[in-house]
């Protein structure tokens, strides 16, 4: 299986923090005949919502692996103890056969989307909401928790996430979408209470 993690440190943490925290979960994997697909650093990002501590940012860092997922309990385990991780999230992202592709998909959520094209897109997931069309099967796409423009037009100003009834999408996309913005809370990358999202810090 192909599995992903991603946790944030605190805004403090040094860069050697992070690299042992790091090199933890890779000789975790490589110790268990796994292998390390993607190892990237979002960087500082601020958070959509403070955390109950009034934490308001942290430094993200992502990991993508393969493996039998037999050790997850355990980079949960070190991610519990740890006084320096803020939020962490390990999610699985299919087999193995479908490696190529679901790396190819991996978007980093830095990645730079010109005003043009952000509102292009809106107009487009707005009028499928009307017509009643489904825009991901549309456009042949899935939301996805580590790209907030895929499901913050399913959020409302008040938190609460549109219903199927009303943004015209198919079951099976409206649960995808559901659980991406569920796990993008946990991460801290849209807020609980409105849809604002997590912005990174110049």
């Amino acid at each position: 299986m192909i599995y992903e993690t991603a946790f944030v440190l605190k805004p403090s943490c040094t860069d050697d923090v992070a690299g042992k925290m790091k090199e933890f979960i890779s000789k975790l994997i490589t110790d268990n005949k796994g292998e390390v697909l993607v190892n990237d650093d979002w960087g500082l990002r601020n958070f959509a919502q403070a955390t109950s501590k009034g934490e308001t940012k942290g430094k993200f860092y992502y990991l993508m692996f393969s493996g039998d997922g037999t050790f997850n309990t355990e980079i949960d385990r070190k991610m519990k103890l740890s006084e320096d991780v803020l939020k962490w999230i390990t999610v699985s992202l299919g087999p193995e056969s479908k490696k190529d592709s679901i790396i190819k998909t991996y978007q980093n959520p830095n990645n730079e989307v010109t005003d043009k094209d952000r509102i292009k897109s809106e107009k487009e997931k707005k009028i499928s909401s009307k017509t009643r069309s489904c825009w991901f099967s549309a456009n042949k796409t899935q939301p996805d928790w580590k790209d907030p423009s895929s499901y913050k037009w399913l959020v409302n100003e008040f938190g609460k996430i549109t219903p199927g009834r009303a943004t015209g999408l198919r079951p099976r996309y409206q649960t995808m979408a559901t659980t991406a913005i569920k796990r993008a809370r946990t991460m801290g990358m849209i807020s609980y209470q409105s849809n604002k999202v997590s912005t990174r810090v110049q």
